[in-house]
């Protein structure tokens, strides 16, 4: 059976094949690494963004740019799909791995984890694997050094030379694309730390809104995640009782956490830049629904907030 990493690094090739037309740079670390820059110093682009995406989902899901209105006008919405929605999302997309380094500072995400499989999640929905190539994703403004290369390669072990990262800043195209391509894995993440029993998902659709490139990463980081929480849906198939999704339904929402009702970029400034004083379930789309398909029952919990996403994006106008 094909592995994670495998999928991905196939996905990888068909980026670096590419490179000139997607606006990315690749190039190899003494160590051996192999570095795809999709928007760290390369420009990267929108369709690099759209296959950054689906590497992160380790070739399990599809990744695409639709038209919709959220009552602020005609945008792009990102749309994401798996049939192995848990595997896709949970072992390989969740940004999961903090690295840092000599003034290096970066999250890892991608099918990665699952190699070096050091995190309490895995034990829940399993999905380890020891690959012949490790691929990661790396959000930072950074390309990565030799050593912090070495540790992944230690922590997965392969060889530096196995290692394939993928990595773009926030504030850029791709990177802004990839991260609001999640909508489906907050959801997932969130059920997690709720308890329920992810085997019980089949499969997975999200859509958010794509905000405008910013500045800086900072207001990328609010942005995005407010493209999530106030304008994210998520449509879970399931099976179980209905009992339980009735139960759980009105705890996965961003609007259950207290911290809800604010753009990010506010909420941010009001625990003084603490990402970690937060409300941890604060972190999940606006919206989601369940469809049994055990009971035939549709379960819709949440809404959109269009008015807070008016209010965080008004400074692109």
């Amino acid at each position: 059976m094909t592995t994670l990493n495998e999928r991905a690094y196939e996905l990888c090739n068909v980026l670096v094949a590419d490179a000139q037309e997607l606006g990315i740079g690749v190039s190899t670390l003494p160590c051996g690494t192999r570095i795809i820059d999709c928007g760290v110093k390369a420009p990267g682009s929108v369709e690099a963004g759209l296959q950054l995406a689906e590497v992160c989902l380790a070739g399990l899901g599809r990744v695409a740019i639709i038209k919709h209105c959220l009552q602020t006008g005609v945008r792009n919405v990102v749309r994401v799909e798996s049939d192995s929605p848990v595997a896709a999302c949970m072992a390989s997309q969740y940004a999961g791995w903090e690295l840092k380094g000599n003034k290096f500072l970066a999250i890892g995400s991608g099918p990665m984890r699952a190699a070096a499989c050091q995190e309490e999640l895995f034990r829940k929905i399993g999905c380890c694997e020891k690959p012949r190539v490790v691929v990661g994703i790396l959000e930072t403004n950074q390309l990565p050094p030799d050593t912090v290369c070495a540790e992944i390669a230690e922590k997965c072990e392969i060889l530096p030379s196995q290692l394939t990262l993928c990595v773009a800043r926030t504030a850029s195209h791709a990177g802004t694309l990839q991260i609001v391509s999640r909508s489906v894995e907050t959801a997932l993440h969130k059920l997690h730390e709720l308890e329920f029993d992810l085997s019980l998902v089949d499969h997975a659709w999200g859509t958010a809104p794509l905000p405008p490139v910013a500045n800086d990463d900072l207001t990328a980081i609010g942005w995005t995640n407010d493209a999530i929480l106030y304008g994210g849906h998520v449509h879970l198939t399931v099976h179980g009782e209905d009992d339980l999704l009735h139960e759980i339904g009105p705890k996965v929402p961003s609007s259950a956490s207290p911290d809800f009702g604010q753009p990010f970029g506010m909420i941010f400034d009001r625990f003084g830049g603490d990402f970690y004083r937060i409300d941890p379930m604060l972190f999940s789309p606006a919206s989601i629904t369940f469809e049994n398909t055990d009971t035939g029952s549709h379960f819709t919990f949440g809404s959109l907030a269009p008015q807070v996403l008016q209010q965080s994006f008004a400074k692109d106008k």
